[in-house]
């Protein structure tokens, strides 16, 4: 692997491919480059959709999954990684493999397991194997609120509620949480929480009332790249929030359904 003084950072992402460009590998990717990253690429599963919705998921095979890791990380070892829609258990289990073997530590999971069409992006027997394989490498997990519930067992009604199950999520083994808030009720503003086991940091931003597509992948691409950059988590938080609240701001529609915001 080659190493230089003035290697540019790089960041990782192992998600879906969303064909349309506002989710998954290509907004990840637009992402780093817009925050100034050097970005690359997995397809964990491939997807027919556009701005309308998903309407079919497909997994790629893990022996693939896996080499093409192996590829890009016997010669560039990334700053940072995240994870996006990984589908399937098989491909659940080639990332946790990865991170172990070339001992990744700075992995951000956005667990992503229902679109926000309906359509399942997280096989069931995959979900087990993310909490068990992949929270205890994970630097950061970053479950919206619906997946916070999943993944807690608990109803979210408020930010207390959300807190309660960030604990929870916690147990699994991240050494953070994010719950973001962008579907909480809470006012005039958009209210993300950061938990490390002892404390927690909110990051509100004016809500923007839009019908967005990909703001999740976008705040932990952007995570990511504020990570990858040399950030610590609280300001690579701040920065990402502040990003994606710029982005909704100045985004404008490209098709007849939700709006991407990169």
């Amino acid at each position: 692997m080659r190493k230089t003084d003035d290697r540019r950072n790089t960041a990782l992402s192992i998600a879906g491919l969303d064909p349309s460009g506002g989710a998954g590998t290509i907004a990840d990717v637009k992402t780093f480059a817009l925050m100034g990253v050097y970005g690359m690429a997995v397809q964990a599963a491939l997807t027919v959709q556009n701005t309308e919705g998903v309407f079919s998921v497909r997994a790629r095979p893990a022996h693939r999954v896996k080499n093409e890791l192996d590829a890009i990380l016997s010669d560039v070892r990334p700053d940072a990684v995240k994870t996006g829609m990984l589908y399937s258990a098989g491909a659940v289990s080639a990332v946790a493999g990865a991170v172990r073997s070339y001992r990744l530590d700075k992995l951000v999971i956005d667990p992503i397991i229902i679109s926000s069409s309906g359509k399942r992006l997280l096989e069931e027997n995959a979900l087990e194997r993310l909490k068990a394989e992949l929270f205890p490498l994970a630097l950061i997990v970053m479950p919206n609120i619906a997946e916070a519930e999943a993944l807690s067992g608990i109803r979210i009604k408020n930010v207390e509620d959300a807190e309660e199950a960030a604990r929870i999520i916690r147990n699994l083994g991240p050494q953070y949480v994010v719950v973001k808030g962008g579907h909480l009720p809470s006012g005039g503003d958009a209210v993300d929480l950061l938990f490390d086991g002892k404390n927690f940091t909110r990051y509100s931003a004016r809500r923007i009332e839009k019908k967005i597509h990909g703001a999740g992948c976008v705040c932990s691409a952007a995570v990511t790249a504020g990570l990858a950059k040399g950030l610590p988590v609280e300001d690579a938080v701040r920065a990402a929030k502040e990003f994606v609240s710029n982005a909704i701001g100045l985004a404008r529609p490209v098709g007849s359904g939700r709006v991407p915001i990169v």
